[in-house]
């Protein structure tokens, strides 16, 4: 698969990056460098539960930078933040106000660090992954670039143009850390929760890894 060349909007020079993990921001990543995108990765998931898988995808997204020589910028795993703005909602369902408030507070610091540091454009590979609404983060990330009058927020769709399914293909290439669920504790809970109830064994952190030879996707 290939993309037409991607240009960023407003005829910017340079881009931000926010990245949750490396499966998620590899097919990205691949078109932004394709296009000849100046632009550095910026990980800040203070969302992901516990440290050790926060570690562990950390440290796969600076692999895959690394090959690149992509800048990667680590930005503070401030839970006890996150934890306080999640009170109230530890009992919201997927997509929901929960959701909305962790992509507020990571865009709101995405922001903050493009306006401190000369980045005219902010966006995430967050939107790539079916799993997630796209409208959803892409108001969340809109609504911070507002915050900056000469900031814009690329809302474009990675999914597009087989995106969705190269991003798969570069993980099994790279044989990356496969998580099965999407970072948080209440995350973590729903999704053993739900094997519970299929008679299924509940998550295993730092053991399941993308294969070149399976057909899971």
């Amino acid at each position: 698969m290939q993309r037409a060349k991607l240009e960023l909007p407003n005829k910017a020079d340079k881009l931000l990056l926010h990245s949750c993990c490396a499966p998620c921001s590899g097919e990205v990543m691949e078109a932004i460098i394709a296009s000849g995108i100046d632009f550095s990765i910026f990980f800040y998931n203070p969302n992901i539960h516990p440290v050790k898988e926060y570690l562990i995808r950390k440290e796969e997204n600076i692999r895959f930078a690394e090959k690149h020589n992509i800048p990667f910028i680590d930005c503070d795993y401030d839970t006890d933040n996150w934890f306080e703005r999640a009170k109230g909602m530890e009992n919201e369902p997927e997509r929901g106000i929960r959701c909305t408030m962790c992509f507020d507070m990571r865009f709101e610091r995405t922001a903050l660090y493009a306006h401190e540091h000369g980045f005219p454009v902010i966006s995430s590979s967050l939107g790539i992954s079916r799993w997630k609404d796209m409208k959803q983060i892409n108001g969340c990330g809109e609504r911070a670039a507002s915050h900056y009058p000469d900031m814009t927020y690329w809302d474009y769709n990675w999914r597009k143009g087989g995106g969705s399914s190269r991003m798969i293909e570069i993980s099994k290439q790279e044989e990356f850390y496969q998580q099965e669920y999407c970072g948080c504790v209440y995350s973590l809970r729903d999704t053993n929760r739900f094997r519970k109830s299929q008679g299924r064994e509940r998550i295993k952190l730092g053991v399941k890894f993308y294969s070149a030879m399976s057909n899971e996707e």
